[in-house]
C-alpha cells in the first residue's frame, strides 16, 4: 500500500461545487481529476475525494478535520468563508488548548475545527478526527489500537483522558492521536454529544496495489463490521471505509471504458481487479 488513506465527502450532486469552494478557502489547493461521478482535489499536498452519491447521506460532526493555520490572517480568512451559511459549534476564541480556534460546519455539512498553531505540532496540514458518541461512546482506545493494527507504518502518539473535573465520563479519551500507514488522525469520545454517529458521508479511501491487498483491508475492516456494495464497508464501530484499487482512477477517465467498469462494480460487493480490467 503505497499510497495515502484519504477522506471522502459525500454531496448530493455538488461534489465540483464543492471542490471548488474548498479550494477557494485552503491556498495550495487544486482540483486534480474530475468524472461525473468523482471530483478529487489535492490541499497542502492531502488528498481529498468529492462525490457525487445523492440525497442520503448527510454529514455531522462525528467526522471533521482538524486544520492547522500558521497566521491569524489565515485563520480569520478561513473562518469567514466556512461560516457563511454553515452553523457554528464552538466560536473561534482563545481555549486551554489554543491560542484561537474554533469549530464550523460550513453549508455542505463538513465539519471544520480551526487552530492557530504550527504545522510541526501535527505533521500535516488537515487531520481527520472521529467522535465516538452515542453506542459507541467508549470506543475510542479500542477502536485506535484495532486500527493501528491493522495498517503498517502505524502507532498511537498519545492519548488525553478525561478526569474526574471534566464534564465528560473519567478515563475516557479526551484527545488522542494516532498513525496509519503515516498519516495522522485525531479521534475522542463524547458522552455529551447526542443524536449522530459515524455514517457513509465521510468514508476513507484506501487504494490498494493488488487483490491481495484488497482483500487483506476487506477481511480485516469487515470483521465484526458489514459489507456493502461497490468496494464500501463498515467496520465495527460504525466507520465507513472505500477499499479500492489504485488502478480505479485511471479506468474511470478513460470515457469509453468508464460506463462497463461502473456496470461491473455495480455489481460487486468487494472489488475484483481482474473483472474491472476485463470490462
Amino acid at each position: 500500500m503505497k499510497n495515502p488513506i484519504y477522506p471522502c465527502l459525500w454531496f448530493d450532486g455538488k461534489a465540483k461545487e464543492a471542490a471548488e469552494f474548498y479550494c477557494s478557502v485552503f491556498k495550495d489547493s487544486k482540483i486534480t481529476t474530475e468524472n461525473p461521478m468523482v471530483v478529487t482535489f489535492a490541499s497542502s499536498g492531502q488528498k481529498f475525494m468529492c462525490l457525487n452519491g445523492g440525497p442520503q447521506f448527510q454529514m455531522n460532526p462525528s467526522a471533521s478535520f482538524f486544520v492547522v493555520c500558521e497566521t491569524e490572517a489565515e485563520i480569520d480568512a478561513a473562518w469567514d468563508i466556512l461560516s457563511k451559511e454553515g452553523s457554528i459549534l464552538m466560536a473561534l476564541d482563545k481555549y486551554e488548548w489554543s491560542e484561537k480556534y474554533g469549530w464550523v460546519q460550513d453549508k455542505y455539512g463538513v465539519n471544520w475545527q480551526l487552530s492557530f498553531g504550527k504545522m510541526t505540532a501535527v505533521g500535516q496540514k488537515f487531520t481527520p478526527t472521529l467522535m465516538f458518541t452515542e453506542n459507541v461512546h467508549g470506543k475510542a482506545e479500542e477502536a485506535i489500537s484495532f486500527y493501528t493494527s491493522v495498517f503498517k507504518n502505524s502507532d498511537i502518539v498519545g492519548i488525553l483522558r478525561y478526569t474526574e473535573d471534566d464534564h465528560d465520563v473519567a478515563g475516557t479519551v479526551k484527545h488522542a492521536q494516532f498513525r496509519l500507514n503515516n498519516n495522522v488522525f485525531m479521534a475522542m469520545d463524547s458522552g455529551l454529544a447526542k443524536g449522530f454517529g459515524f455514517n457513509e458521508a465521510l468514508s476513507f479511501v484506501v487504494e490498494c496495489e493488488n487483490q491481495q491487498e484488497i482483500d487483506y483491508f476487506w477481511g480485516k475492516l469487515t470483521d465484526g463490521g458489514e459489507e456493502s456494495r461497490c468496494g464500501w464497508l463498515k467496520d465495527k464501530y460504525g466507520v465507513s471505509w472505500q477499499i479500492i484499487p489504485e488502478i480505479l482512477t485511471e479506468l474511470m477517465n478513460d470515457s469509453e471504458k468508464a460506463p462497463r467498469v461502473v456496470q461491473a462494480f455495480m455489481q460487486m460487493k468487494k472489488f475484483n481487479i481482474d473483472t474491472l480490467l476485463k470490462a
